[in-house]
């Protein structure tokens, strides 16, 4: 215990990156899971293919290889930033398949008789999608869309390996620093993944039983 707390600032630090990743990843990565799953459910069958086609490659490639193009291919590009900027890209393509599934999962739920009323009234596409489809989609959504943010913040633990310094590769220094106290700095690793992580699978747990007791 007193190996944590002597050490508690680099701890810290661990958190606020790790919680940076995520907060950075999911504000980017669900917005473009969004317009993935309006271009797989369009109607112009360009736009489907596309969406489809990056979906099928990406939910089918290991993270760490995503992580392994994004720190060491994109500088053979051209593309200079730090590692950390190169984690959140990685995270963001390779999360934004699955919010788009998640997303996707919600639209086909909605009762197709609801989507063709709406054209029957006269709303172009995207209003349908607006006005009467989206809405309804997230509110389904929201369990898996919940569901995959924590795997999102369980694999920033990746960004470790890329010299970024999130919470994994803290408890890595410390382990290394402090060998005698590891189980204490592994299971403090493992709380704080925990408290990031449980508090989301309770929201994601009360909004399905809301859902299900309005229907």
């Amino acid at each position: 215990m007193s190996t944590l707390v002597a050490n508690v600032e680099v701890l810290w630090s661990g958190v606020i990156v790790t919680l940076a990743l995520a907060v950075l990843s999911t504000g980017l990565a669900l917005p473009a899971g969004l317009a993935l799953a309006i271009m797989r459910s369009s109607p112009v069958p360009g736009f489907r293919w596309l969406g489809t086609i990056y979906v099928a490659v990406t939910r089918n490639v290991p993270l760490a290889v995503v992580f392994f193009f994004s720190a060491f291919v994109l500088p053979q590009l051209g593309v200079r930033v730090s590692y950390f900027t190169f984690a959140v890209i990685a995270l963001v393509t390779y999360y934004s398949s699955f919010f788009c599934e998640a997303i996707r999962s919600g639209i086909n739920a909605v009762p197709l008789g609801q989507a063709e009323a709406a054209r029957s009234i006269g709303l172009s596409y995207p209003d349908c999608l607006r006005f009467v489809v989206l809405p309804q989609a997230m509110r389904c959504s929201i369990p898996p869309v919940v569901n995959v943010m924590i795997a999102l913040v369980k694999n920033t633990a990746v960004a470790s390996a890329f010299g970024v310094a999130e919470s994994l590769s803290a408890m890595q220094r410390l382990a290394n620093d402090e060998s005698a106290a590891v189980i204490a700095i592994l299971l403090a690793t493992a709380t704080i993944y925990l408290c990031i992580t449980v508090p989301l699978g309770f929201v994601a747990l009360h909004v399905e039983r809301r859902s299900t007791f309005s229907k």
